[in-house]
């Protein structure tokens, strides 16, 4: 099966900044206008050409992305609720920086150590998990599969720092 992964456009973080949402409540922010605009962009994309439908993360910055999508090559969106963001707080607790946690998973290449004090998804289970999201549609030749940079980056290598709205292309 053929994957086009896309980065969701650039976000903004203003809105749920000003509410006062913690934890999960940051995955609500929507693009900027420069998202929108680097999502009309991809969507013209020839990589894009001959997929037959569009897979989703949950979060708003991913789904309009994808929306816009499939509003210019007229495919279906379905959403993948495993197809959500790397979590920095596998129990969602979110009572320590999840920056700090992210620090943490970088060093260590995504393997948790038994003395790490962050309860971060190691790169092991985030490549498990977007990979069943996907296998569940193998009825597809190709797909295009709307995510986070580090969820592709579980699909291509570790250190792949991808752009919004960047694409890579793999095989499952």
């Amino acid at each position: 099966m053929e994957i086009i992964l896309v980065r969701h456009g650039e976000p903004r973080y203003d809105e749920v900044e000003s509410r006062g949402y913690k934890g999960m409540g940051w995955e609500l922010g929507k693009l900027t206008s420069r998202g929108v605009l680097q999502a009309e962009k991809v969507s013209l994309d020839p990589r894009l050409h001959g997929a037959t439908l569009i897979l989703s993360s949950p979060y708003t910055r991913a789904l309009q992305t994808a929306a816009i999508i499939s509003k210019n090559t007229k495919l279906p969106i379905e959403v993948e609720n495993d197809l959500h963001e790397w979590m920095p707080d596998m129990k969602h607790i979110f009572d320590y920086n999840g920056q700090l946690s992210y620090e943490h998973y970088i060093a260590n290449k995504g393997i948790r150590n038994s003395d790490e004090p962050y309860r971060w998804e190691t790169y092991s289970h985030l490549q498990q998990r977007v990979r069943e999201a996907i296998l569940k549609h193998q009825d597809h030749q190709k797909i295009i599969v709307v995510c986070h940079g580090i969820v592709m980056s579980s699909l291509t290598f570790f250190e792949d720092l991808i752009e919004h709205c960047g694409i890579r292309e793999v095989k499952l």
